[in-house]
């Protein structure tokens, strides 16, 4: 009672009455008792938490330019995470296969885990994994590219199908409504992520620049030579290609494929803002990429799990990353 009369700036006496529910007392000092206890509880939550470690699980395929790029970021956030410290294993593939992603999270869930934060193709075994997951009291949240959202507790990222959208509107426009061929490039249909950001895409272009058609490939799994090869096969088949939409990486091969058959380029977007497309964009090879804070994602994965072990105000909610564009100037 005494740290809630000094919390709250009110006698003793006066606590008292209000925690004994006595009358005559006005609702206004009820209120900031209440206010005070509130705050109390919230120091007290914290102060108890301080020291605590967390380690959660990061288990992703994806290029490792990508990869190395989440890990830095997470590597320079988890550092600052209050009240709790937070330390995270990876687990990192550029390739997965169903096996391989099944002994990884069936040994995170043998072992333990306060959370697991997954990037991977959004399947029936996928969901299956994420609800064995759940059962065993490990959490699991999605990053970049979002799975049934029974399976988990949050997804972490941009929002994707308006980032498609934004593509669609800024290449539409830099594009003059003339008459053209888009490439449009994912690393496989599998990952929920990239088809959004397809539908997006598609959507646009389809209500507001109907003479851009568009010729997808998949499946190179941001890979350089598969990338290479399926886009080499694109170009040969479609003489109008003069533009790209990279949803899904390895911009090198794509670039490099255009050059082999000596085809030009009048706009290129891609996505995410990590050292290959740094490269890329400072040279001029790309004209536009998409991207998102990935420190501000490592942030909001980490808080999740926080907020779910009962670490953060009960009104915290993940919200989806900022959508930035990156042109050559800004890097």
């Amino acid at each position: 009672m005494k740290d809630v009369a000094f919390q709250s700036g009110l006698s003793l006496a006066t606590v008292d009455r209000v925690l004994n529910e006595r009358p005559g007392v006005r609702a206004t000092t009820r209120a900031r008792v209440a206010a005070a206890v509130e705050e109390l509880e919230r120091q007290y939550g914290a102060a108890g938490f301080a020291g605590r470690r967390l380690a959660i699980d990061i288990v992703m395929e994806a290029p490792r330019r990508f990869s190395d790029a989440v890990r830095s970021a997470f590597e320079a956030e988890m550092p600052g995470m209050r009240p709790a410290s937070v330390a995270a294993r990876y687990h990192l593939a550029e390739r997965m296969r169903e096996g391989d992603l099944a002994s990884i999270l069936t040994a995170i869930a043998k072992r333990g885990s306060h959370g697991v934060l997954l990037k991977a193709p959004s399947t029936l075994a996928t969901a299956e994994h994420a609800h064995r997951l759940t059962a065993a009291g490990i959490p699991v949240a999605t990053y970049v590219t979002d799975i049934a959202p029974d399976c988990r507790i949050a997804y972490v990222g941009m929002d994707n199908r308006i980032a498609g959208a934004s593509a669609a509107h800024l290449m539409g426009h830099m594009l003059g409504g003339t008459p053209a061929g888009v490439l449009l490039n994912l690393s496989s249909a599998s990952f929920a992520g990239e088809t959004e950001r397809v539908a997006g895409f598609r959507d646009v272009l389809t209500r507001r620049f109907p003479a851009l058609t568009v010729e997808t490939v998949s499946e190179g799994h941001g890979v350089h030579r598969e990338t290479f090869q399926h886009v080499v096969e694109a170009l040969s088949r479609n003489p109008a290609l003069t533009a790209v939409y990279s949803a899904g990486g390895a911009n090198a091969a794509i670039l490099e494929a255009f050059a082999h058959e000596r085809r030009p380029i009048r706009v290129f977007a891609a996505h995410d803002l990590d050292a290959a497309n740094r490269r890329l964009l400072k040279e001029g090879r790309l004209t536009f990429v998409i991207h998102h804070d990935f420190r501000q994602d490592a942030r909001t994965a980490c808080q999740v799990f926080l907020h779910h072990h009962r670490m953060l105000p009960t009104q915290f909610a993940a919200a989806p990353s900022q959508i930035c564009i990156a042109t050559p100037y800004d890097v």
